[in-house]
């Protein structure tokens, strides 16, 4: 039996959590996955307070759906990699105050960009802080029992489960796993996706479900704001890998609808277009298993 969430950027924007709650939950969604991005307001979230983190918890238990999954997308601004000291460092201590946060909410799974560096050059140095940063997030992770996930990306450097895998080799921790995006890991030419996930079933414990255009010796690729089924994943054949590999894991679809007035139409169109594959694969999905029981 298999979760589909949702991503927050996909709720519409002004809902307070209560509502986003339950719209994911009356859409047929099995959770909602925290943004933690660039912008001021959501890196703000950081530091809520005792009183407005209750808060959230009582919409999750009144409601009845959890946020399982946050994805910590300001690292992109603040990369773990930076060669400035000051945003090596700050990049760690959002981290903490991620973790710190999910304890409190009950997020199981920290998704983790990555990236060594998104806007400023990459280098050696880059890679190499990249990693001494990660081993300092997943000791603190380990401390408070939280998963930190890093995420295949649209971007060079961690593109791949194999990647990932090798930074694993350095940073020994099960409290340091994988989240693919099954949209990115098809975008790369170099990647075999479906070799890609089986090479690397044990150490995924979430995947992103997004649409993408590959990269070619033409075109840089498109990573954001594909429709699903106007893109080039093969989603039934991906499935039908995860179902022959044995992946018991969660799903989250990505979109980036918050600010648009058809997110609601595009939440109902997601859920569905996906149900039809997961019956293709064989893959039986929460609320079919319960009707069945």
């Amino acid at each position: 039996m298999s979760k589909i969430g949702i991503n927050e950027k996909s709720l519409p924007y002004d809902l307070p959590w209560s509502e986003k709650l339950a719209l994911a939950k009356e859409e047929g969604y099995s959770f909602v996955e925290l943004s933690i991005d660039e912008t001021e307001e959501r890196l703000a979230r950081l530091d809520w307070s005792k009183e407005e983190r209750l808060a959230i918890v009582r919409a999750v238990y009144n409601v009845g759906i959890p946020i399982d999954t946050m994805m910590l997308s300001t690292l992109r601004k603040t990369p773990l990699g930076s060669e400035d000291d000051q945003i090596y460092e700050q990049a760690y201590l959002i981290c903490r105050k991620a973790i710190l946060l999910a304890c409190d909410l009950g997020v199981r799974n920290i998704q983790i960009a990555g990236y060594d560096e998104y806007y400023g050059k990459k280098t050696v140095l880059t890679r190499e802080n990249f990693i001494e940063n990660l081993q300092r997030v997943v000791d603190f992770a380990a401390e408070n029992q939280v998963m930190i996930a890093v995420e295949t990306m649209d971007d060079s450097f961690m593109n791949s489960i194999s990647k990932i895998r090798t930074i694993k080799e350095t940073i020994k921790s099960p409290w340091l796993q994988t989240y693919p995006d099954l949209g990115n890991i098809s975008a790369w030419p170099e990647n075999n996706p479906s070799l890609d996930l089986e090479s690397g079933l044990e150490s995924i414990v979430s995947i992103h479900l997004k649409d993408t255009l590959s990269v070619t010796a033409n075109t840089p690729g498109k990573f954001k704001d594909v429709g699903f089924g106007s893109g080039q994943v093969n989603f039934l054949g991906l499935l039908k890998t995860l179902k022959r590999i044995g992946y018991q894991g969660t799903y989250t679809v990505e979109m980036w609808n918050e600010r648009r007035p058809d997110a609601v139409n595009q939440m109902r169109y997601a859920r569905a277009f996906f149900e039809q594959l997961f019956k293709k694969a064989n893959i039986v999905l929460e609320d079919e298993y319960v009707r069945r029981s």
